[in-house]
């Protein structure tokens, strides 16, 4: 996982003095390059100590090191990417339209390099495995989540499976409760902390069902109450409406859900396919 992908993960977890390093970082990383450390300490009002501790965090000896990792992911993602010299800040009010959407364009597609780049295939196919044999199929997600929940929903329905996109809390918590024989459920939130999803996957859990989180940490709240975990891996821009980068690596990890669960029984998949193309093709006028 990049420098800058492990800084805006970990913000979501780090203490308050830290968390506003990760956050001065993540708005502008050329800054860090061009800084030494008493004048990044003082542009997060904290001390140099607080960011000496802060590269030992994110697994790095010091700021020295710091500052060459950034370097050298900046340029390289600035080539590979064509994106404009401020690659890496963040939307500004002095930014044209076409650099603030150059900006977000390669942070979606670094987004869904990542989280395929570091997919762990044990859990994947562990997560597709239990969906393939489960006959019924929970998903829950809130906010930009739910549109996530929706999307494989919908794909999981398009080839007869028995998927049940749950449409609120309440509704979500009553269907896990009612554990049943080979279930599944599966919870989306990005940050891992979404107190919604978090009970419905451990009231699912309590109920015998099969859990899957598709979160952004390892360790949070939700992957403790998922039996298999799937990782995604975003830097999310301050400037939005709700998820935006985050939900296009979630909907990237969807379509790798889907194409496994699909795999594993080719032919019915495409007869099925076949079938609702033609249902709804007369939908159409065609």
């Amino acid at each position: 996982m990049s420098i800058q992908t492990t800084i805006a993960t970990a913000a979501e977890t780090l203490p308050p003095s830290l968390a506003r390093i990760a956050r001065v970082i993540g708005d502008d990383p050329v800054m860090v390059t061009r800084s030494t450390i008493t004048e990044l300490a003082a542009a997060c009002d904290t001390s140099v100590a607080s960011v000496v501790r802060f590269c030992r965090t994110i697994g790095l000896s010091g700021y020295p090191a710091l500052r060459m990792a950034l370097a050298t992911e900046l340029g390289r993602e600035s080539a590979q990417l064509s994106a404009p010299t401020s690659f890496g800040s963040e939307i500004s009010v002095g930014d044209s339209l076409r650099d603030a959407t150059a900006k977000v364009a390669a942070l979606e597609a670094l987004a869904i390099e990542e989280t395929v780049g570091n997919l762990d295939y044990d859990a994947l196919d562990a997560a597709v495995d239990a969906i393939d044999q489960a006959h019924r199929i929970l998903l829950f997600g809130v906010g930009a989540s739910r549109l996530v929940a929706d999307d494989l929903g919908h794909k999981l329905l398009r080839i007869g499976r028995s998927a049940i996109v749950l449409s609120d809390a309440h509704e979500a918590s009553a269907a896990a409760a009612l554990g049943a024989t080979r279930s599944v459920a599966i919870g989306f939130s990005n940050s891992g902390t979404t107190i919604e999803t978090v009970r419905f996957l451990q009231a699912a859990r309590s109920a015998g069902t099969t859990t899957i989180g598709v979160t952004s940490a390892a360790d949070t709240p939700l992957a403790e109450a998922s039996d298999r975990t799937l990782l995604t891996h975003a830097r999310e821009p301050r400037f939005r409406a709700g998820a935006m980068v985050s939900r296009i690596a979630q909907l990237a990890l969807v379509d790798c859900i889907f194409l496994g669960v699909a795999q594993r029984r080719h032919a019915h998949t495409v007869h099925a396919l076949e079938r609702t193309a033609d249902a709804t093709r007369a939908l159409r006028g065609e």
